[in-house]
């Protein structure tokens, strides 16, 4: 089996469905080999768009994934990869990269170098026995804690190399790690919003990674608390909803900006 093939089994074991790529890449053809659906786009920064988006819609279960090739392919990725990164998305990023004796060989453009300030995690698969762990690692990155893009680089020399085919049948796709809050804390944080004479909720994107709208809801509902929304957060609840005041950052409706004035106690959940 190819290093190559290896790659895209593991991929297919963790419950990848499509992959937006631009040529050339032999992850392209792995993939569709194993029943990936490849989705061609006419720029790389459209490809890292699309993951991107695909990521929100499924909450990052599975997560988008986007390949494309070494050098000016990887450069114009790079957009697209910061602004994912600054609003914390999981997606899979999969650079081909240089020749292992060229890696990082000047003026050649290295993925490991550059990403490495807008990514939360990144690898370069540098021999064929470290394929599983380094995919294992970036998928565990991917499902636990805060979201952010994840690179690894496979050279272009590593792809056509061979490994024992049994290994991908060892493979077990990484679960993930739920956390719980500290019930104390979890307790004043209720006895304030009952004591408050104008409380509210501010709710991110966390909320929708972790598919708890339902339980948003009903918190809002139970308590009779306003419900504002961070970008990143938009339909973490109905903005038809009674409760919902709509989102806001640096700009805001007037509605969020009333009851943010007035407000003595805001629980904040899934933003940080």
């Amino acid at each position: 089996m190819r290093t190559i093939d290896l790659i895209a089994q593991i991929l297919k074991a963790e419950g990848i469905e499509y992959l937006s790529c631009f040529p050339t890449t032999p992850v392209i053809e792995a993939a569709a080999q194993v029943g990936i659906r490849p989705i061609i786009c006419r720029q790389e920064r459209v490809g890292v768009g699309i993951a991107d988006g695909y990521s929100r819609v499924t909450n990052g279960r599975p997560p988008g994934v986007f390949a494309m090739q070494y050098g000016p392919g990887a450069e114009n990725a790079f957009p697209g990869v910061s602004t994912a990164y600054s609003d914390s998305t999981p997606m899979l990023l999969l650079p081909l990269g240089h020749t292992r004796k060229h890696d990082r060989v000047f003026p050649l453009f290295s993925s490991l170098r550059t990403y490495e300030s807008v990514t939360k995690s990144i690898e370069q698969i540098n021999t064929e026995d470290r394929v599983i762990d380094v995919m294992r690692r970036a998928f565990a990155s991917l499902r636990n804690g805060r979201g952010g893009p994840v690179m690894v680089e496979i050279p272009s020399d590593l792809s056509e190399t061979t490994v024992d085919p049994t290994r991908s049948e060892n493979y077990q796709a990484v679960p993930n790690a739920l956390a719980q809050a500290n019930p104390e804390d979890v307790d004043r944080a209720a006895k304030a919003l009952l004591s408050a004479e104008d409380p509210m909720i501010i709710a991110g994107a966390g909320v929708l990674y972790a598919e708890a709208t339902d339980q948003l809801v009903q918190l809002a509902e139970f308590l009779q608390l306003p419900v504002m929304t961070t970008m990143e957060g938009k339909s973490a609840i109905s903005e038809l909803h009674p409760l919902a005041l709509g989102s806001g950052s640096g700009v805001m409706s007037e509605p969020v900006l009333s009851f943010l004035k007035k407000a003595d106690v805001v629980l904040v959940i899934g933003s940080s």
